[in-house]
């Protein structure tokens, strides 16, 4: 059976982007307007990414949405301020052209899923919200900032429409309209930049961020006054990513993640974001630092256990044959299935290095690895195998086992 004519699809990616100025706290909730600026790489879709295809038809009944094979709700504020702002601006777009009008009152199908574990600290609402958007801007004709819709999503899913390094600017319009990303700098500004993701959990987060973030503003007192040191420290980032200033850059990274979770630590009651792992890996890293006499690896972490490295091209081997040691895979798992996005040939660090790391050894405590590069924003997809749509119109449901 052939697809019916009036049935319009649009299939796109988008990637993961994962902060080094953090957001946590809202201004408004209901706008999603931030406290404070933010500022986040963009990272390669080949290893960390959202897929999405949005579809309308005239046999279309009603709005409904699959996530990774499970058809969810999309009565939620979110997706609906979503869906109202995009039709919105569809609308004022068309001037009247009736042949513009396809689809414009029609409803809408969503099937997306991801790469990576949902919900698991590894910012997949962003990547899921920005592709959301960037693929209804795409079927209805929506051009120009889209960012700020995707903000209504998620608040972090601003700064996924863009690659490379990317600004969320806070803003101070009462309706959010000039709270948007832009782009610092694109993906191949830095192209030594490298990051590893040491994944110490894929199950769901305790505290989900919305609620954290509200809990967080309401009761910690160290929340005031990380506000007043924010946009200073994003100027300076800004300018170690300018000049690639790899030691300023680390520093900041490392001290607005430290900084992050000791306001999760202030909130009554207390937010644990990070496991007895996690801080395994922070003293790893500065052990590492310190054994080098420089600044070689920097970590961070968003709301969850699992860590983000930044690091250079050529000091990859160096920390990933450390990690390797001091959290070595089970026993059933291969080296090639521990680190994912790179090939690797026998990897040992030195002994000397390894005496002067006082970290007990944790057989199984860091699950897998992914290594991946800075990379671009949202892609479309033209071949029509990519789509999760089948050639009736139906969604492709894969296993959610």
């Amino acid at each position: 059976m052939s697809v019916k004519s009036n049935f319009r699809c649009v299939t796109c990616t988008a990637p993961v982007n994962i902060a080094v100025i953090k957001y946590w706290g809202k201004t408004d909730e209901k706008r999603i307007l931030p406290t404070n600026p933010s500022l986040s790489v963009t990272l390669g879709q080949d290893e960390l990414r959202a897929k999405t295809s949005v579809a309308v038809s005239s046999s279309f009944s009603e709005d409904r949405m699959w996530l990774n094979g499970i058809e969810q709700s999309v009565s939620s504020p979110r997706i609906q301020n979503v869906l109202k702002e995009i039709r919105r601006r569809a609308h004022k777009r068309k001037s009247g052209d009736s042949k513009d009008d396809i689809g414009l009152t029609q409803h809408v199908h969503i099937v997306s899923e991801n790469n990576f574990p949902t919900a698991a600290g590894l910012a997949s609402s962003a990547a899921g919200y920005a592709c959301l958007v960037f693929a209804l801007g795409k079927l209805f004709g929506v051009h120009g900032e889209i960012s700020d819709i995707a903000r209504q999503g998620s608040g972090s899913a601003c700064r996924s429409l863009y690659g490379g390094y990317v600004l969320w600017k806070m803003g101070s319009k009462e309706d959010g309209s000039d709270s948007h990303a832009v782009q610092v700098q694109p993906e191949t500004h830095w192209p030594q930049m490298r990051s590893l993701i040491l994944v110490v959990s894929d199950q769901k987060k305790h505290v989900g961020s919305t609620e954290g973030m509200q809990t967080t503003v309401q009761t910690s007192e160290l929340m005031e006054k990380r506000i007043k040191l924010v946009d200073k420290r994003t100027e300076e980032i800004t300018q170690a990513i300018k000049e690639r200033d790899f030691p300023t850059f680390a520093k900041i990274t490392m001290q607005e993640s430290n900084q992050l979770h000791a306001v999760c630590l202030d909130t009554y009651p207390p937010i644990f974001y990070m496991t007895d792992t996690s801080r395994l890996i922070v003293r790893l890293v500065h052990a590492i630092n310190d054994i080098s006499g420089k600044v070689k690896v920097a970590y961070t972490f968003d709301a969850g256990p699992n860590a983000c490295l930044y690091l250079l091209e050529e000091d990859v081997p160096h920390v990933l044959a450390l990690v390797r040691h001091f959290f070595p895979p089970s026993k059933n798992m291969t080296d090639s299935s521990f680190v994912t996005g790179l090939k690797l040939d026998e990897i040992k660090p030195s002994s000397a290095d390894i005496a002067q790391i006082n970290i007990p050894i944790s057989e199984g405590a860091v699950k897998y690895v992914i290594h991946t590069k800075v990379g671009p924003g949202p892609q479309v997809l033209t071949d029509p195998e990519g789509s999760l749509f089948t050639r009736e119109g139906k969604p492709k449901l894969r296993s959610s086992s």
